[in-house]
């Protein structure tokens, strides 16, 4: 069994208004995930630093980040990031580029952990209902092309609002969605704007939206999780 969780942090800024890195860990060690994608996981301006640094993650948490090289300073790519355990292997990891009017992308990576190999997608879609379409056909064809398919597990915030149209109807025909429940907005959640979707070959054992204390001020969106096990 792994468990994964996925977090729009917001950079670090709480609904108080205050930047503070270290509540976003303390969320993170509360849901203790063995995988996490995170989205805006990097500052929006000149280096793109990350907001999660190094010497805090060795501080607060069992983990690493998933180097993809795109920028020296950035955890990911577009914001999109990957913890994962510190005795994890990163078999092979990539970015997509996404189809977009504004920066967007996706990162994908082959994790051994425990002996099971998982295939993890971290992305962050459009506010446009029409992009976030074409972004997750990019991200389907993606995923198809490989020569490989592990298990696969895809998270992050698809700003979709319906209940199942969309980019959701077209990812449906591919994956099973985790009825994780609503994670926007953080202080009363009105809509289910963060996904974990897995391929028919991992079952979700349980899942569900991560409410603490912590969760509640970190960010505008609270942390979704699922135990996946393999079909």
């Amino acid at each position: 069994m792994i468990k994964v969780a996925s977090y729009n942090m917001r950079k670090s800024i709480g609904t108080d208004r205050r930047r503070r890195p270290e509540r976003t860990l303390q969320v993170l060690c509360e849901i203790n995930a063995d995988i996490i994608a995170l989205q805006e996981a990097d500052r929006r301006f000149g280096a793109r630093d990350a907001v999660l640094t190094s010497h805090l993650l060795a501080e607060h948490g069992d983990w690493k980040p998933v180097l993809f090289g795109m920028r020296a300073r950035s955890m990911g790519w577009h914001g999109n990031a990957l913890l994962i355990r510190r005795d994890a292997e990163v078999l092979n990891c990539e970015v997509i580029h996404l189809p977009s009017l504004e920066p967007r992308g996706a990162v994908v990576a082959d994790i051994r952990l425990r002996g099971q190999v998982t295939r993890v997608v971290g992305m962050h879609l459009d506010l446009s209902g029409l992009w976030r379409r074409r972004q997750a056909h990019a991200v389907i064809a993606h995923l198809n092309a490989s020569a490989q398919h592990p298990p696969t597990v895809l998270m992050g915030d698809l700003n979709e609002w319906s209940a199942g149209s969309g980019c959701l109807r077209d990812f449906a025909q591919h994956f099973t969605f985790a009825a994780t429940g609503k994670s926007f907005h953080a202080r009363r959640p009105m809509a289910r704007l963060d996904r974990i979707m897995v391929t028919p070959n991992l079952t979700i054992q349980a899942c569900g939206v991560h409410e603490s204390l912590n969760a509640r001020t970190a960010s505008d969106h609270l942390p979704i999780w699922a135990e996946l096990h393999p079909a």
